[in-house]
């Protein structure tokens, strides 16, 4: 591969043995990487965290700190868990793949290198890295509107945060899987990112709006799907941010579901983000009690607007919160 030296792709090559690292370190900068050595674990930590490499080749057996440990580290810290780490283990070790794996090990490379297969790989896993990183500034950034959003109506508060927090704690009662869940999160910070496109004037009206003025409000669960809608990552999302004001028995919007037409995330977010608003102290309101607030979804559930299913784990959820407490 040719890169300009700006561009260069950084490789980090982990390795006790010298000749180990000099063999790699050949093979790569051949092809155009700019290649650091570390000769330990805690080297490579040290190393990483001021060079930032686009991929780890990292051997397993070291003395103190191993291959496997060094990569759980990375895999667990946020700023270094996309940089791609390719284990290298002898021919056909099952056994240290396997424990590579479990680590969050990307690849895997036997020794002797083959230098076909060293460049192929590496060249695809630095790819997949910049990727990624893409994807996720790209996520960083609609987290950002998010908060702005938040901050241009002082009267919700903390209410993303702790939609958030609900979200993880309900989606772990229901027993959802960890995606499930982190979409719920993600949702709790998300769910109105369409507001940004919601004028001051209707956005922060004092007072009931009126009814040409809620056609405009209703439009902001349309506004954040197209805004969240291209990025792959926010496909678990997108259900919740264009659904959460539907109603069980189809009197919602934007698109009058009803019943189990309504995604499921939808419908668990819908209750967490009322039951938040109602225990939540507003300019326009003081803040009910969860008692209070259960007694009013429920009512609101005997009308209709709710799944009574699921709006029994919800009361359950709730109650047993309130015990742990």
């Amino acid at each position: 591969m040719n890169y300009s030296d700006s561009e260069k792709p950084k490789i980090l090559v982990v390795d006790d043995h010298p000749s180990s690292r000099m063999t790699a370190v050949a093979l790569l900068s051949v092809e155009g990487y700019d290649v650091l050595e570390a000769d330990s674990g805690t080297a490579a930590l040290d190393c990483v965290a001021q060079a930032n490499p686009d991929l780890i080749l990292l051997d397993v057996m070291m003395p103190g700190m191993d291959g496997y440990e060094v990569c759980r580290q990375l895999k667990q810290d946020e700023h270094t868990r996309l940089i791609p780490v390719v284990f290298v283990t002898a021919l056909n070790d099952r056994r240290a793949r396997l424990r590579g794996i479990e680590a969050g090990g990307d690849d895997f490379l036997s020794k002797p290198f083959d230098q076909l297969e060293l460049s192929a790989r590496v060249n695809s896993l630095v790819r997949q890295k910049r990727l990624n990183e893409d994807l996720d500034h790209a996520g960083q950034v609609l987290f950002s509107i998010a908060r702005t959003i938040e901050s241009r109506d002082p009267n919700t508060g903390d209410h993303c945060e702790r939609l958030v927090q609900l979200g993880k704690a309900f989606g772990e009662f229901l027993g959802l899987s960890r995606t499930e869940v982190r979409d719920l999160m993600w949702g709790g910070y998300l769910h109105d990112i369409g507001k940004v496109g919601i004028p001051d004037a209707v956005l922060l009206k004092v007072g009931q709006l009126s009814p040409e003025e809620w056609i405009i409000m209703r439009q902001h669960v349309l506004i954040g799907e197209r805004i969240c809608q291209p990025l792959r990552t926010m496909q678990g999302v997108v259900p919740i941010i264009r659904h959460h004001h539907e109603r069980w028995d189809g009197s919602g919007y934007p698109d009058g579901l009803k019943g189990n037409e309504i995604p499921y995330l939808a419908q668990i977010f819908q209750l967490i983000d009322i039951y938040d608003a109602l225990t939540s102290e507003r300019p326009y309101k003081s803040a009910f009690s969860p008692e209070e607030a259960l007694k009013i979804m429920m009512e609101e559930t005997a009308k209709g607007w709710r799944n009574p299913d699921l709006m029994d784990k919800f009361s359950s959820f709730i109650g047993a919160r309130a015990i742990a407490a």
